[in-house]
């Protein structure tokens, strides 16, 4: 009979079909998901002398039953055991809630050990379970992630049973010298000991094992992917003219920063290179992300080449195209705007001009993507704010043209910890550095009580002229109840403020042109005030807003706040953010204080990263972040550093392809045998 450690659970002794579904609901469905169904935790089973423990601490006590068991009902189906020991001459009351079979297992004059939290007042100990008396052995016992369908002591069996079966089984991918060189257990010996450790040393050794082994697989597959992506789709190599490119930059009315020189090397060399870019842009609102992308249309423009740049909405869309004309005054380049408000005779003329290629960049939203619109030779896609567009949408607009050159952009600051994990398919660019004069918006943290003073403030920036975007409170579990937030938050200043000033509402029930048109009014002064919902768009510029409100900011994370921030500063005028909080525990009040002392938006995310997680930072249906079973990304970023870095030269290496020590390796990344072609 064939074994396999890939056998369904269903082999092992007990394993019926309602246990199955138990299991598949852990994500345990082979006998190696079973095993590899790591403990979260490890109680401490050492056995501690009363005068070493605190209140509140669960413990193991040892001693001699000095009194029967004796149970005691009280109320309906409940119960209570109790019996007294004698530990180190110290007499200890020992409880057990509706555990009433336990009592056959306590007799006086015998050695018992109990399991339990220390009540230090009452010196009693509050059981959890009986352990059986053996000699010395594990002092810690496992716990495991379980369900209301399948108990604790159910898996730990069900591990051991697998483990005796099918030990001799487990095949390890990484040849040894390479275990050797990476200091890592076996995978048998890691196995073994993250479920029966006796030792923490040993515990940690194959923790650690673990958690390399995962990140450096996962990091050898985005590897692969992105070996893949720029040898199986040869891109352009676009001949630029670099002395038309250097007389652009010297046309501007600023010097680019260290950042974005850097960054518009990087780009410049991939649309130069013969593989095909696929570069994240990642920079932090006002860094200047739109001379780069600039650049790179410059440059294909420089080689008769097209380029197209989609955006989330209109309004976005157009200030693009606002952007871009401003800086290609100078030059001869044709930038065109398509949206869905655009009138059929224009829009004719411009997809014949995408025909014949008397457009030389066209600017737009979805309505790139339509079936009517053609190119002559696209070879640039740039997407803005590319989390916004599903991936479909993203790559029916690289069909328009053949393998073009991708680059992506992203105001959301990305702590390189996620964008190894999150982008680690792409190349990523980081602009780290503000453009010299810019100011730093000055950010408040107030406490509700303080209202009144702050509508003072309000008032003052308003008869300056200047505008106000007011943010209402987040209710992540309700769309509705934000947008009855925000719209009594509306009447609230039309009241306060009166007549004079027109106050504004946007939210997430609106339709987009709506939306559009509300962003449209605030921008041109028509609209002073603006009260919205988070729904308010990264990177629309309204210079003449000064101030910021954000009310309940502690329902926020850093990263969103950040976000939110950097809708006003974006003119020459001092700008504000007055975050309105009063937070209930220390993490929230922690927050308030770390925006108001730093407006460096990778800062912030990392921060945010640290207190809230992976998944919260993003959202954990739109995070791209995996799950590792053990590792942490923040918590073990050294141990990811180094996967990354032993990936990054396995996958560059021959020995990689042609030895046969990594064979296993290979097969677990899925490079195939008629893959190994691929060396640069």
């Amino acid at each position: 009979m064939d074994v396999s450690i890939n056998d369904s659970v269903t082999k092992l002794p007990g394993v019926g079909e309602k246990r199955v579904e138990a299991l598949e609901d852990l994500g345990i469905r082979t006998i190696m998901d079973l095993l590899t169904h790591y403990p979260f935790r490890y109680e401490d089973l050492t056995v501690k002398s009363i005068e070493d423990i605190e209140d509140t601490e669960k413990v193991v006590l040892e001693g001699v039953a000095i009194s029967d068991g004796v149970v005691t009902h009280f109320g309906r189906r409940k119960n209570r055991l109790t019996f007294r020991m004698n530990c180190d001459h110290v007499i200890v009351s020992v409880v057990f809630f509706n555990q009433p079979y336990l009592q056959n297992q306590i007799e006086a004059g015998k050695d018992i050990k109990v399991f339990g939290k220390w009540d230090s007042v009452r010196k009693q100990l509050n059981g959890v379970k009986i352990l059986p008396q053996v000699a010395e052995g594990a002092a810690r016992e496992a716990i495991y992630s379980t369900s209301k369908y399948i108990k604790q002591g159910t898996i730990l069996k069900l591990i051991k049973a697998a483990w005796e079966i099918y030990h001799p089984y487990i095949d390890d991918s990484f040849p040894q010298p390479f275990l050797k060189e990476h200091d890592l257990l076996p995978l048998k010996d890691t196995i073994y000991l993250m479920h029966f450790p006796e030792h923490e040393w040993e515990l940690e050794k194959a923790r650690y094992s673990v958690i390399f082994r995962e990140f450096f697989l996962y990091q050898m597959k985005l590897g692969w992917m992105k070996k893949q992506i720029k040898q199986a789709q040869a891109g352009l190599s676009i001949d630029y003219d670099v002395e038309k490119l250097k007389a652009f930059f010297a046309s501007l009315p600023y010097e680019l920063t260290n950042a974005q020189k850097r960054v518009v090397n990087e780009v410049c060399k991939d649309i130069k290179s013969p593989g095909q870019m696929f570069r994240l842009l990642q920079g932090d609102v006002g860094s200047g992300k739109t001379v780069v992308a600039a650049a790179a249309i410059l440059a294909a423009k420089t080689a008769d080449k097209q380029s197209a740049l989609m955006a989330p909405t209109e309004i976005l869309a157009t200030q693009h195209k606002e952007s871009l004309d401003e800086m290609f005054k100078e030059t001869a380049i044709r930038v065109e705007l398509l949206t869905g408000s655009t009138k059929k005779k224009e829009r004719d003329s411009i997809l014949e001009g995408l025909v014949d290629g008397t457009v030389d960049c066209i600017i737009g939203t979805h309505a790139l993507i339509q079936d009517d619109v053609f190119f002559k030779d696209l070879s640039l896609v740039i997407t803005d704010e590319q989390h916004r567009f599903g991936v479909n949408q993203r790559k029916a607009l690289r069909e328009k043209g053949l393998n073009p050159d991708v680059l992506f952009m992203t105001a959301t600051p990305i702590p390189r910890t996620l964008s190894i994990t999150a982008y680690g398919e792409m190349d990523v660019s980081i602009i780290d550095e503000m453009p010299a004069g810019r100011q730093p918006i000055k950010t408040y943290w107030i406490r509700p009580k303080h209202f009144d003073r702050m509508i003072g403030f309000l008032k003052k920036e308003l008869n300056k002229g200047h505008q106000v975007y007011v943010i209402s409170p987040l209710i992540e579990e309700s769309e509705m109840m934000d947008l009855e937030n925000a719209t009594a938050l509306h009447r609230t200043y039309q009241e306060i403020l009166g007549p004079r000033i027109n106050v504004g509402l946007l939210h997430g029930k609106m339709p987009a042109k709506e939306k559009d048109d509300i962003m449209q009014a605030f921008k041109d002064n028509h609209l002073q005030v603006l009260i919205s919902t988070t729904v308010i768009e990264v990177g629309v510029n309204v210079p003449n807003a000064s101030l910021m409100v954000i009310h309940d900011a502690d329902r926020f994370g850093l990263a969103q706040l950040h976000q939110l921030r950097g809708r006003v500063g974006r003119g020459s005028t001092e700008s504000f953010c007055i975050l309105i909080a009063n937070p209930k525990g220390e993490k929230g009040a922690e927050r308030m204080k770390i925006i108001t002392e730093t407006t460096d938006g990778f800062v912030l995310s990392q921060k945010d990263l640290e207190m809230r997680g992976q998944g919260d930072l993003f959202g954990k249906k739109q995070s791209g972040i995996p799950q590792f079973k053990m590792g942490d990304i923040v918590e073990d970023f050294p141990i990811l550093e180094e996967a990354r870095h032993k990936a990054s030269l396995l996958l560059n290496s021959k020995v990689f392809f042609e030895s046969e020590e990594y064979q296993l390796i290979r097969q677990e990344v899925g490079i195939e045998a008629s893959h190994l072609f691929v060396l640069d």
